[in-house]
C-alpha cells in the first residue's frame, strides 16, 4: 500500500503564503509525476499543477506566476509554495502521484485533502 499525506493548509489573508507538503509512503519503488488539484465547493476538481520526476513543470493558467511547484525525489515528497493567495484560491487541495510499487504495478494515488481559505 502507499500513502500520500497532505500538511500545511489553513486560513490565511489575501496577499499572503501558504506551503502545502505531501508525501508518499509505503512500498514505493518510484514516485513519477506528482501534482496538486483543488476543488472549490461546487467546483469540479482541477489541476493545479504538475512535476514530472524530471522536475518538468505546468501550471494552470489561474496560477502562474503566484504557486510554484517543486519536490524531493530522494523524500517521495511534493510541495506547493503559493504566494499572492486571493480568495478565489480557496479550495481544498489534494495530491496525486503516479506511482510504481515495490510490485512494479503503477497507480494513481490521491491525498486526503487539505483545506486553504482566503479570507481577511
Amino acid at each position: 500500500q502507499v500513502q500520500l499525506v497532505e500538511s500545511g493548509g489553513g486560513l490565511v489573508q489575501p496577499g499572503r503564503s501558504l506551503r502545502l507538503s505531501c508525501a508518499a509512503s509505503g512500498r514505493i519503488f518510484r514516485v513519477n509525476a506528482m501534482a496538486w488539484y483543488r476543488q472549490a465547493p461546487g467546483l469540479e476538481r482541477e489541476l493545479v499543477a504538475r512535476v514530472t520526476r524530471s522536475r518538468s513543470k505546468m501550471y494552470a493558467d489561474s496560477v502562474k506566476g503566484r504557486f510554484t511547484i517543486s519536490r524531493d525525489n530522494g523524500e517521495n515528497t511534493v510541495y506547493l509554495q503559493m504566494n499572492s493567495l486571493k480568495p478565489e484560491d480557496t479550495a481544498f487541495y489534494y495530491c496525486n502521484a503516479d506511482v510504481l510499487s515495490s510490485d512494479l504495478l503503477g497507480t494513481a494515488y490521491w491525498g486526503q485533502g487539505t483545506q486553504v481559505i482566503v479570507s481577511s
